[in-house]
């Protein structure tokens, strides 16, 4: 079943792109579409699946005493994956730090992120080798990094673009406006990705903003786009469009990708004090990995051994990520000093020395 979604047939806002109805209806769009076969349909569910499973299994660890912290993509996923695979191998993403989808999109070892909140290393992986950048706990910091980063692209001439990951909440941070200026007025090769889950930690979305979020790029001199974030199809159409653009000249693009956040804003929160159970189970019935499961099956293009095999693959995944979890060594106490700097610090050095021994006053 095809549905001109511009005529308000699929039952979305007629601000938002939508390609796959919650129904798993796929829809028409004026502006963004996309041709997707059945075999890279079938990947987009996988990927989804996978994460979700990493996602879910971080929680686990976490609630075992295994990780410091975790900060859930839960119903995020279609946002993450359809964004990631819409980069190319020369893009560079900059993500915050609950970009695990988009992680696994640029072949980072998941068991690199539990690194990160197990407290073992200061990130695990080479931004370089993987064209994804450290996950950055300060709110909205990367935009201006990810910016400057866009700006030498454009310098060097280089045919990539740059992708920045942020949160409703961080659009109030000052970094966060001040990038879209450096951005619109020099012109760089970025896509600002806005995964609006409704909740920044326990504020709701009407405390950031009197206007839809992907309208404020108008008023900075470059567009706007929301997008369903909860349908892969979507995400990944209007990522692709908006890379290319900045790719060919034409500037900045801010996507709102406008979802929900299903668990908690970290495991250290309880989302039940500021939040209805009522607004939790009707996004529930707009589950990203759902819509895609509908949709293969209604068409058949894929057949229950195919959700069998997947499913069991989530399982293995789930149970090697927990074995190489727990196998983290413990890190030295003086190794919080390696990789600061990439040349040697005389204040590092000062102190290391001082924090040594610090420690071997215990030793006495």
């Amino acid at each position: 079943m095809t549905v001109d979604a511009s005529r308000g047939a699929s039952g979305a806002p007629p601000e938002l792109v939508q390609l796959l109805t919650p129904e798993g209806e796929r829809v028409e769009h004026p502006d963004y579409d996309i041709d997707l076969t059945d075999e890279e349909v079938r990947s987009l569910y996988r990927d989804l699946v996978l994460v979700r499973r990493i996602d879910l299994e971080a929680v686990a660890l976490q609630r075992q005493g295994e990780l410091g912290i975790w900060a859930s993509l839960l119903g995020q996923e279609a946002a993450q994956i359809g964004s990631g695979r819409a980069l190319t191998d020369s893009d560079m993403a900059f993500p915050t730090y609950r970009e695990h989808g988009v992680a696994w999109c640029r072949d980072v070892d998941p068991v690199k992120l539990l690194g990160l909140f197990r407290g073992v290393n200061h990130g695990g992986w080479d931004p370089k080798e993987h064209n994804f950048h450290l996950y950055t706990i300060v709110i909205g910091s990367q935009t201006l990094h990810a910016v400057g980063y866009a700006m030498g692209i454009q310098r060097d001439d280089a045919s990539a673009a740059t992708i920045v990951y942020f949160g409703d909440g961080a659009t109030s941070q000052g970094d966060v406006n001040e990038s879209f200026i450096w951005a619109s007025v020099f012109n760089a090769p970025i896509v600002f990705f806005c995964q609006n889950n409704q909740w920044a930690i326990s504020e709701p979305l009407e405390k950031q903003t009197r206007i839809p979020l992907y309208r404020r790029a108008s008023g900075f001199g470059f567009p706007g786009i929301r997008v369903d974030g909860n349908d892969v199809f979507a995400c990944l159409a209007v990522t692709r469009k908006a890379l290319e653009a900045a790719r060919t000249g034409q500037g900045p693009t801010l996507i709102e990708a406008f979802t929900y956040r299903m668990g908690a804003h970290t495991t250290t929160d309880d989302p039940t004090r500021y939040r209805v159970a009522s607004e939790l189970e009707a996004w529930k019935l707009k589950d990203p990995i759902e819509r895609v499961r509908s949709y293969l099956f209604k068409n058949e293009h894929a057949d229950p051994s195919f959700f069998d095999a997947v499913d069991a693959e989530a399982d293995q995944l789930g149970a090697d990520l927990r074995r190489r979890c727990l196998a983290m060594p413990d890190p030295r106490p003086l190794d919080i000093f390696d990789h600061v700097y990439r040349e040697p610090h005389a204040l590092m050095d000062q102190e290391r020395a001082q924090y040594a021994a610090y420690l071997e006053g215990f030793a006495k």
